[in-house]
């Protein structure tokens, strides 16, 4: 069960530099404002510039004095993670909170990235775990707190070692499942690491719930050319308050987490299911519980991405 609701008060953040992915719309969009709101600089990595930049004017409306940015990455591409990386060291400024929040949903066939994994594994994990090895120096100048954004998709499922592309056998639910797993049992693994090795690095995990967000919506890049029938369900039931979320709060667990949760903790929706509602701190999943799985899930991660953490 649910430990007991959290009221989201976002501490003052003045003089914090905070890197969002997915900030475009949606979730991400409203973490990006409400940090600003309390002070932070934030950067907002986008593959769209066009929608990027729409994003700011929206924050900007409402916080015309807020510090936000944009940089150029496509967390699909390690070359262009590399190159955010590159940049961002090069100026050299410490990362205070970095949140892990975009990522994609059940392309309806099997898609690749750039560098041949599997489209769903390749941008919600491998792109995320190269992402934190390229800024981390930052992150450790920063003393970070680094949260990465699961699902409730992770509650069941496996990391298929043996096909973890999904090259032999694809199920787009499966392999959706299998990255937020992956990704929240590397996000447990660089705390355990941080706690052990001094790195001053805070990993903690969050949730959504289920929401109206963009991830089951009309995306013609992915094959999926209208809204699919689960995301106009879940559109109706949330306008109606009917068990699910909103955009709204959806963002809140993982504002939590990235500002004032505790190191290696779990934050979702505290309501029916864990579909919506306030948030609390949660029990891990079944899938991530395992400390050998999450250390095997690192070492084949860095091997996949090229980008091991090294610790100067």
């Amino acid at each position: 069960m649910p430990r007991k609701t959290i009221d989201v008060t976002i501490p003052d953040l003045a003089g914090q530099l905070a890197v969002i992915t997915g900030a475009s719309d949606g979730m991400g969009l409203g973490m990006a404002t409400w940090l600003a709101a309390a002070g932070a600089e934030v950067i907002m990595p986008v593959r769209n510039r066009r929608k990027g930049e729409a994003a700011i004017s929206t924050i900007r409306l409402s916080r015309p004095t807020a510090k936000v940015s944009l940089r150029t990455m496509d967390l699909s591409s390690l070359d262009s993670v590399a190159a955010l990386g590159e940049g961002l060291r090069t100026e050299g400024r410490p990362i205070n909170i970095l949140i892990n929040n975009a990522g994609v949903m059940r392309p309806p066939n099997r898609q690749t990235t750039a560098d041949g994994f599997e489209l769903q594994f390749g941008t919600n994990h491998l792109g995320h775990v190269a992402l934190i090895s390229h800024l981390f120096p930052l992150l450790r100048a920063g003393r970070a707190r680094v949260t990465s954004q699961i699902s409730v998709a992770a509650r069941r499922g496996t990391i298929n070692w043996e096909d973890v592309n999904g090259e032999r056998s694809y199920n787009g639910m499966r392999s959706y499942s299998q990255s937020k797993i992956a990704l929240g049992l590397f996000g447990l693994e660089l705390q355990r690491r941080s706690q052990a090795h001094g790195w001053g690095i805070i990993s903690n995990l969050s949730h959504p719930g289920v929401a109206p967000t963009s991830l089951l919506a009309a995306r013609p890049e992915l094959g999926r050319d209208q809204d699919s029938p689960q995301y106009r369900l879940i559109r109706a039931l949330s306008a109606r308050g009917i068990l699910l979320g909103t955009v709204e709060t959806a963002k809140l667990p993982a504002l939590v987490a990235a500002t004032a949760a505790e190191p290696g903790a779990f934050y979702g929706p505290s309501g029916p299911g864990n579909l919506g509602g306030a948030p609390a701190e949660q029990p891990l999943y079944p899938p991530l519980r395992s400390t050998e799985d999450a250390a095997r899930i690192w070492e084949l991660s860095e091997r996949l991405t090229k980008t091991p953490i090294v610790v100067a």
